[in-house]
């Protein structure tokens, strides 16, 4: 596990776009051997998503031969609705880059059979070999797609209702009006993301503070899901310093560490974050701090409840909407 801490939202977001970069470019994707990423949906990967849209109009990066797998999406809103996460992801990222529709997977909350819909989700997942990255983003309880507090953390992709927090948090893209807010959605299970190769969270915000804690100082519990990415043999955090208000002193200063420093064995896997290609055709990326993080004396308490608050407040920038062609 490692846990990379960036200054602020703008740099995790700009640290995250680089290291996708990187994967891509080091697999050498091909119309025989595509590279599949998983993404997921929200305001904290936004930031990502604008500079991974930078860097393909920069000729950095092409999405040609990629396949994307979303976590999650709502039961019974439409495609065409501007909260649809088939909107959200073709307005603020796919229809700006060379990704053919037909490769960029997500769940249909509208078909007649759900169960269904979900199975063969799992299976289009397999027939493409499984999934190379797997890019989340957590909410204020530590859950990951929507494998709410008490989701199995074997889960398979499937139908969930959406805890009543969720729903709250979600309400200011709804215009505040909880009645508007879809209560049920499909979505990747924790078994399903564990199955990747390699597993990237992103944490942002004082408001995911505690998650974090729950996430990498705690022990593997089923009511805070993102925790269960302690055991993922491949798992990066990348948050920004708000999101660490909750940890241990001693936790972020060895996780900050000298820029680029390798824990242990992890220095034995040295490509991960430094791809064996020539460094024009790469990202250069700090901090690359590594390994597992040790226990503290004392727990950094902070009035971080109080943050909670600003969810009503929070809004995600917009692209222009068009309807998703996929």
């Amino acid at each position: 596990m490692r846990l990379v801490i960036l200054d602020d939202y703008n740099l995790a977001s700009e640290w995250a776009a680089k290291y996708i970069c990187n994967r891509i470019v080091q697999f050498k994707p091909s119309a025989e051997r595509y590279f599949t990423l998983g993404l997921p949906t929200g305001s904290t990967p936004y930031g990502c998503y604008q500079k991974l849209i930078e860097f393909y109009r920069s000729g950095d990066i092409s999405f040609k031969y990629v396949k994307t797998f979303n976590m999650d999406e709502y039961v019974g809103l439409p495609r065409a609705h501007p909260e649809s996460y088939h909107s959200y992801m073709w307005n603020n990222f796919f229809k700006h880059i060379d990704i053919d529709p037909a490769n960029a997977h997500i769940l249909d909350g509208n078909t007649e059979d759900l169960e269904a819909e979900c199975q063969a989700y799992e299976q289009k997942v397999a027939e493409a070999g499984g999934i190379e990255l797997f890019v989340g983003g957590i909410g204020p309880d530590g859950h990951i797609a929507f494998n709410e507090p008490g989701s199995s953390l074997v889960s398979r992709t499937r139908v969930k209702t959406l805890a009543k927090d969720t729903i709250v948090a979600n309400a200011r893209f709804f215009g505040n009006d909880l009645s508007k807010v879809p209560t049920m959605a499909l979505t990747v299970g924790v078994g399903t993301v564990m199955d990747a190769k390699e597993v990237m969270i992103l944490i942002t915000g004082a408001h995911k503070a505690f998650a974090l804690y729950k996430a990498i100082e705690e022990g593997v519990n089923h009511m805070w899901t993102v925790s269960a990415f302690q055991q993922h043999p491949r798992t990066i955090f990348v948050c920004d310093e708000d999101a660490t208000l909750e940890l241990r002193v001693k936790t972020v200063k060895y996780f900050k560490g000298p820029s680029g420093r390798l824990q242990g064995s992890e220095a034995s896997r040295k490509d991960w974050l430094t791809p064996p290609i020539p460094v024009t055709n790469c990202f250069r990326l700090s901090p690359l701090a590594g390994g597992c993080g040790p226990s503290g004396p004392k727990h950094l308490t902070t009035k971080t409840a109080s943050t909670h608050l600003q969810l009503a407040s929070l809004t995600r920038p917009r692209s222009p909407t068009d309807t998703p062609p996929f």
